[in-house]
């Protein structure tokens, strides 16, 4: 079973600054299994994030990479999940890192 982690960011990312490394235990990551992820990955698509470094914007989830999920983003990644009891604990790590202004890492499968 494959699984996303999802860990919030004590520092902003600055400009030019890449997250190739995969170390969900520097974030204390949660776990999310890939098949809910399966689920809402279209949902996001038009949701603004970066890619590896606030340098490259995307659109969505990087689905095998590294997405950096800025504050900005985080209330319409709420309402994408926000009735699945199943990612209950992603949304409260979205909601208390949008209540503290704190970015979230993405590590993909």
């Amino acid at each position: 079973m494959s699984h996303h982690e999802f860990g919030i960011m004590q520092t902003t990312p600055q400009n030019g600054q890449r997250f190739d490394e995969y170390v969900p235990e520097k974030y204390n990551c949660i776990s999310v299994d890939d098949d809910y992820i399966e689920n809402i990955f279209e949902k996001l698509t038009d949701v603004d994030f970066y890619w590896h470094t606030t340098d490259v914007s995307g659109k969505g989830l990087n689905y095998c990479g590294v997405t950096l999920i800025p504050p900005s983003s985080m209330q319409k990644f709420i309402s994408v999940i926000d009735e699945n009891p199943d990612l209950h604990q992603l949304k409260e790590l979205l909601i208390q890192a949008l209540n503290e202004n704190k970015w979230i890492i993405h590590f993909g499968i």
